[in-house]
């Protein structure tokens, strides 16, 4: 054991505790009276069971938080971490291999472990208020595919680190940035073409009243819209979403079947006048750099810890190793990026005030406001969340907050 084990632990627990106090804290205003802002979202009865929705919520995000941090903390304490990084130096002496075993014994492991608790979400909780359209068949497929994504897209790049470090030592930390930069931006181009449909099934938007007031509104503020597409999100839920994704030529809207199903036409265009918005303020592209950015210094503060001994024996193992410091480090640096976070999170609930206004004066405001009032009623949200708990976790302002703004 020695200083860096502690260290670890100590955050382990206060980072549980620290969740866990919040949560409270935010629970006791779920019954907090509703703004009159909102006080057309839902009757009383609505009102009743988005109420129910959060309390089980709360009750079962204690319970899983809880086994996470049990399952974590008698992983290091009684030798787990060196059981998997024995097992993996039996199969190879390739330090690339090993790591590779390594964390894929434990990233599946833990999946495995938690799938209990992410059916009970599914197919209990979703189930019982409305929401779910899965499947077990479904579940177990999806599951699968992520666990072969898992193993293709994140043992690539750890292998291409790992080579780095061997090659270029101390500074392989500039190399993996490099690869991490162009992985990312390519994700970005590319996400909606390669990954969505491994998952989900895209549709172009049909011919309609819908589409010809979304292309005339793109044409009236500039925004060249090509790629309109409609994704079966109804397959796994009722819950309604819409997302922008790319830049450049690869630039595409993808709105939910059930946001259509849900929302009206102007209110649809209201929804995408604000995803336009981000990408005319550049939030997308200060994002992207800012991403960039954080990893850089992520890995090179990497680069001055991996090479301690004391980092890798921190978590149990008996011997160095590029892996087991990763492990290490991943928890050492979670206060740091808690607060990268915080400041990312207190930017995007900037950018979401700046692309509403840009709906409301490129558009309207009252189809945004009552898309946004639809959307809280259809998913159950918390109208009243404590502020310490906006501050810590929320990238988008509370509904209250942007209603005041689009009425400002």
């Amino acid at each position: 054991m020695n200083y860096f084990f502690y260290t670890i632990v100590t955050i382990l627990i206060f980072q549980y505790v620290l969740e866990t106090a919040l949560n409270y804290l935010n629970a006791k205003h779920f019954n907090d009276p509703v703004p009159n802002e909102l006080a057309d979202v839902f009757d009383e009865v609505e009102y009743r069971k988005s109420q129910d929705y959060k309390q089980t919520n709360y009750k079962f995000g204690i319970l899983s938080s809880t086994f996470s941090l049990f399952l974590t903390l008698a992983f290091l304490i009684f030798g787990g971490f060196e059981w998997v990084d024995q097992f993996a130096r039996n199969i190879s002496d390739q330090p690339i291999i090993v790591a590779l075993i390594f964390f894929g014994v434990i990233m599946i492991g833990s999946s495995i472990l938690t799938t209990p608790f992410s059916y009970y979400q599914t197919f209990v909780i979703e189930e019982k208020f409305g929401f779910n359209k899965s499947t077990p068949k479904l579940f177990i497929i999806d599951k699968i595919k992520g666990w072969l994504m898992l193993i293709i897209l994140g043992g690539g790049i750890l292998a291409i680190i790992l080579w780095f470090f061997q090659w270029a030592g101390d500074n392989f930390w500039i190399y993996a940035w490099a690869v991490v930069a162009v992985f990312s931006i390519f994700m970005n181009l590319f996400y909606s073409r390669l990954i969505v449909p491994l998952f989900n099934k895209q549709t172009l938007l049909e011919e309609g009243d819908l589409k010809t007031k979304i292309t005339s509104y793109a044409e009236k503020v500039g925004f060249e819209l090509k790629n309109i597409f409609v994704i079966d999100g109804s397959k796994r839920s009722t819950k309604a979403n819409a997302y922008f994704s790319g830049f450049g030529n690869e630039k595409r809207v993808t709105l939910y079947d059930t946001l259509i199903n849900d929302l009206d036409d102007d209110e649809i265009v209201a929804v995408l006048a604000h995803e336009v918005g981000h990408y005319k303020r550049k939030h997308i592209i200060f994002n992207m750099i800012a991403s960039l950015l954080l990893t850089g210094l992520t890995l090179f503060i990497l680069s001055l810890f991996v090479n301690n001994p004391e980092v890798s024996y921190a978590i149990g193992v008996s011997q160095f190793s590029f892996h087991a410091a990763l492990i290490s480090f991943g928890i050492l640096y979670s206060p740091i990026s808690e607060i990268t976070g915080l400041i990312m999170n207190y930017l995007s609930r900037k950018f979401e005030f700046q692309a509403d206004d840009f709906a409301k004066n490129t558009f309207k405001s009252q189809p945004l406001i009552t898309s946004l009032k639809k959307l809280s009623k259809n998913s159950l949200s918390n109208l009243t969340p404590h502020p310490a708990f906006v501050f810590l976790h929320y990238s988008h302002p509370p509904l209250v907050e942007r209603i005041r703004n689009l009425n400002s």
